[in-house]
């Protein structure tokens, strides 16, 4: 199931509101990954956004990942 052009600008609007950074974009993955977008923040890849349909009911799920040593990284800044 692809992620319209629309549903794309509708999510990063929605996202961009929520977490107030108008640095947040959504890209395509691609003909390989037609039903997830990548998050980023100033072009920095962040997150994946799945897009599920199940009994005529559309989700977007985020799913951001956070190494240990990413936050070791905060730590020493």
């Amino acid at each position: 199931m692809n992620i319209s052009p629309a549903e794309i600008q509708k999510l990063q609007t929605y996202l961009q509101q929520k977490f107030s950074n108008k640095g947040l974009a959504l890209r395509s993955r691609g003909a390989q990954a037609p039903d997830s977008l990548e998050v980023l923040i100033d072009g920095e890849f962040i997150a994946l956004i799945f897009k599920d349909e199940d009994e005529g009911e559309t989700s977007f799920t985020l799913s951001m990942s956070i190494l240990d040593i990413d936050l070791d990284g905060e730590a020493a800044a």
